[in-house]
């Protein structure tokens, strides 16, 4: 993953805030869209909706168990985010760096 547009879909995932709520509570175990409206204050509908987003940003996938469809979270998708974030960090940091150089040289 390093082209920015990637990252772009996780981005529009991760920023909001009830998103945020349910990938952090798939992190902790898998779980179903009911199993999560009875957890979390939305609505199940809501819920799919919202695991559609994470699922299309490559963050969560679904599991056929019998009736129920149960969703986790891919912590190496999560993973491949912040490696991509410290690359664009440590690229900053470079520039910060030989920009204050020259400013001292002067």
């Amino acid at each position: 993953m390093s082209a920015t547009g990637e990252l772009t879909p996780v981005f529009a995932a991760l920023g909001d805030d009830t998103r945020w709520a349910i990938l952090a509570r798939l992190g902790e175990a898998p779980a179903s869209a009911s199993a999560l409206a009875r957890e979390l204050p939305v609505s199940r509908q809501a819920i799919v909706k919202h695991l559609e987003v994470l699922t299309a940003a490559g963050l969560v996938e679904s599991e056929r168990r019998g009736r129920e469809l149960v969703h986790r979270a891919l912590g190496g998708r999560l993973s491949d985010v912040a490696r991509e974030l410290e690359r664009v960090g440590r690229a900053w940091e470079q520039r910060l760096l030989r920009i204050k150089k020259l400013a001292e040289r002067d």
